[in-house]
């Protein structure tokens, strides 16, 4: 399938606040500004999500404004052990005001109150990422220090309308692949992130409709000496245009079309998560198998109208895909997750 490749700049929406150009891009084509869109404070929704992760270790951080709710929530999970920690902290009507910046390439975030402290901030040669949550676990504190440099040339950028409301819109760009230094502190627990640590940005701008139900997978790793990853998902959004799936090595982009998680189910007609998934695309250059190893399960509901309930499932992938040359790349154990996710809000 042709997908549309947005080749210009300019304001993201036009007049009536409707998408001016659908499609996919390999650096942040457009300005978002909150003062453009046509819906009301409380439907806007901003997030920044980071993951950092090596071998032994993985650290997830989530800073959101959804307009009614915020969202401030902290991850650890022990990958070798296959056991995930999380904790989310709710900020009742934000209304755009806990200050994410317009873009992804400049503007910070500063933000705290009792319980946590969020500094995510472009500095000389990065961005370094300061995130403090006190009673993280039981008593035990969380402090994370994370410097994130060699930035790839290209990301995934993708402006995806919906079909039912001209006014919803998603403006989404993730990072893969940069490199990681600095550890986390969780009570008693040190780790330190070197070497072989690398990280990834999720983010999101828009306004959504109310229901929506979404199928994201990203992995990154070294594989002969090159730093190698990709974004794949779908079910958010209209993505005629376009979809979001990319591979990358060393930071060139490899676009794909159309993909498919076969997630297998129980007899109950119920997924089991756990179990080995096969990711195809829709052009025979896709071939994965994924093998988890646990799933963050996460589950936020507030009152039936706030709801997030989220199976985002780590483990490795095997397989290979065809890069845009045409040459065969095979990949072994890569390291990531892919997850499922159901939201009302």
């Amino acid at each position: 399938m042709v997908e549309h490749q947005i080749v210009g700049s300019g304001p993201l929406l036009d007049a009536q606040g409707c998408l001016r150009e659908p499609g996919y891009a390999f650096r942040p084509p457009f300005e978002y500004s909150h003062d453009t869109i046509d819906a009301p404070k409380w439907r806007i929704k901003d997030w920044d999500y980071y993951l950092i992760s090596d071998a032994a270790y993985a650290v997830a951080l989530t800073f959101s404004d959804l307009g009614y709710i915020g969202l401030v929530s902290a991850a650890v999970l022990d990958l070798a052990d296959a056991v995930p920690t999380t904790t989310s902290e709710l900020v009742v009507l934000p209304l755009g005001k806990m200050g994410l910046p317009a873009s992804s390439e400049e503007g910070d975030v500063f933000w705290s109150n009792k319980r946590c402290n969020v500094s995510f901030a472009h500095v000389s040669g990065g961005r370094r990422l300061s995130f403090s949550m006190k009673n993280f676990s039981g008593d035990d504190d969380l402090e994370v220090e994370v410097f994130l440099d060699r930035e790839p040339r290209d990301s995934m950028n993708i402006v995806t309308p919906w079909e039912e409301d001209p006014t919803a819109f998603y403006y989404n760009r993730k990072i893969v692949g940069m490199r990681a230094r600095g550890g986390f502190r969780a009570g008693g627990l040190f780790h330190e992130f070197d070497g072989e640590a690398l990280g990834l940005l999720d983010w999101g701008r828009g306004v959504w409709t109310y229901d929506n139900t979404w199928y994201w997978s990203a992995a990154m790793g070294y594989q002969e000496g090159h730093v190698i990853g990709f974004n794949l998902g779908y079910g958010f959004g209209d993505t005629t245009a376009a979809s979001e799936n990319m591979f990358f090595v060393d930071g060139i982009a490899h676009k794909l079309s159309r993909v498919t998680f076969e997630i297998p189910h129980a007899d109950d007609g119920s997924p089991s998560y756990l179990e080995p998934w096969h990711i195809l695309d829709d052009e025979g250059r896709l071939d994965l198998t994924f093998t988890p190893s646990f799933d963050r399960c996460d589950l936020i509901d507030v009152a039936h109208v706030v709801m997030s309930d989220q199976h985002q499932v780590f483990g490795t992938f095997t397989g290979s895909v065809v890069l845009d040359d045409g040459t065969i790349l095979a990949i072994d154990d890569l390291r990531g997750f892919a997850e499922d996710v159901h939201n009302k809000y």
